[in-house]
């Protein structure tokens, strides 16, 4: 379980807070979508979760940040590290290794892993991500998206309890995107894993992520599921999230159809059906 309470922090020499006030509980085997305009704190937030904020990130912190029992704050990085799995947006800065396999096994060796269960992680988690051809490339010679891929392939294999991953998909094409975030959905039904992933791409998260948490200007906007946090499409539009156009839709007519809401094409097409003589 992760716990934020009145969690604020502001960064040093920064003339306002980055995050304002949060209190949200994520509990364990969620999947959350955190989506927010440019600015709204999201790196921020999956900071605090890694404990990169305070610990590397210099400023004013107040509050509490828990983690599984952790406070961030009295914990080391190295212990945070045993329980949430990080993906980064600048993928360089998390590259340690100078080729895939070894940056796969990195963790796999520092984190004490079986050293006979190695191999096996090592292949599965390269085969789910798509990228055994890589395996021995060399990390300079891989594009942004490859290393994205990479990144996400050395996290999963050390099977963290909590996932947190940082706009995963940004250098990535749709149907490469659509595979990470299938990969994380059974991550999260098959092994119980808590993911936590900042998107910019809401219909993405709209058909994956079980709940939505919408940031603006450091605040916590809207938090709930996703249905939920959908209804409120016009304020969504408002603070500079581009709702689904299907969600938009359905919330327009919700006088006729008696509140039903669409978040994909099919259920779109049945509501309109359904108002059709």
């Amino acid at each position: 379980m992760i716990e934020m309470r009145a969690f604020s922090f502001r960064y040093a020499g920064a003339d306002r807070d980055a995050l304002s006030n949060l209190n949200m509980t994520v509990d364990d085997g969620d999947f959350i979508g955190v989506i927010g305009p440019s600015g709204a704190g999201k790196t921020t937030l999956t900071q605090a979760l890694s404990g990169l904020v305070p610990h590397r990130r210099s400023g004013d912190f107040f509050g509490s940040v828990t983690v599984n029992g952790l406070d961030t704050v009295n914990s080391s990085l190295t212990e945070l590290a045993l329980h949430v799995g990080s993906v980064f947006q600048d993928i360089d800065s998390q590259m340690i290794a100078g080729q895939v396999e070894d940056e796969i096994l990195f963790g796999l060796e520092n984190f004490g892993v079986d050293r006979a269960e190695i191999p096996r992680r090592v292949d599965k988690a390269l085969a789910d991500i798509g990228i055994s051809p890589l395996r021995h490339r060399t990390i300079d010679s891989l594009s942004g998206g490859q290393k994205q891929k990479v990144a996400i392939a050395a996290i999963l294999a050390l099977r963290p309890k909590i996932l947190v991953l940082d706009e995963p998909t940004g250098e990535l094409d749709p149907g490469a995107s659509e595979q990470i975030f299938r990969l994380l959905r059974r991550m999260n039904e098959t092994h119980g894993m808590t993911v936590i992933v900042v998107e910019q791409k809401i219909m993405l998260l709209s058909a994956y992520a079980k709940k939505l948490a919408v940031l603006n200007d450091g605040v916590l906007e809207l938090f709930g599921p996703v249905r939920e946090v959908l209804r409120h499409s016009a304020r969504l539009e408002e603070i500079g999230v581009h709702c689904p156009r299907v969600a938009t839709l359905s919330n327009r007519l919700a006088d006729l159809t008696g509140g039903a809401l669409a978040v994909d094409l099919d259920e779109a097409e049945a509501l309109v059906r359904g108002l059709l003589p």
